[in-house]
């Protein structure tokens, strides 16, 4: 498993924290739960939702599974779905094209539950930053909203 590297973490007010993430890789999935689950803490919110999003244009939040096979078989499963060595229009500007059609697949946020303080997730649920176009300095967008 990857080690998270987290530059900073600063709140811009209570409620919302911004994530700044060194990605390693071109492609790679960084497990941020626990990054989550603290920045929830820290604000005191007991009950509404808490949305993860990030503002990349090749990068994406996703929840699954935190396993070594299924996340290669996630990465896999780009490769198969919009494969990086393909002609694409885009790829006369930035070779990324396949980045961002990654990307759009994805997502760019998750929104999930909080109830007594924590997120709401299942056994087995993990959240995840994307990396599609990496490595780059990544920001991911915590954002508390108290019901």
């Amino acid at each position: 498993m990857k080690k998270l590297i987290i530059l900073s973490n600063s709140f811009i007010n209570k409620r919302v924290r911004i994530m700044d993430i060194q990605t390693k890789t071109q492609t790679e999935l960084i497990d941020i739960t626990d990054s989550v689950r603290a920045a929830v803490k820290e604000t005191g919110i007991t009950d509404g939702i808490c949305v993860i999003s990030t503002r990349h244009s090749t990068g994406s939040i996703i929840i699954n599974e935190n396993e070594s096979g299924l996340k290669k078989d996630i990465l896999g499963m780009f490769e198969n779905l919009v494969p990086e060595n393909k002609s694409y229009a885009h790829n006369q500007i930035d070779n990324n094209a396949h980045a961002h059609l990654r990307a759009v697949l994805l997502g760019m946020s998750e929104t999930v539950p909080v109830e007594d303080g924590h997120i709401v997730l299942g056994t087995w649920q993990r959240i995840f930053f994307v990396e599609l176009d990496g490595p780059r300095r990544r920001s991911v967008n915590i954002k508390i909203v108290e019901s």
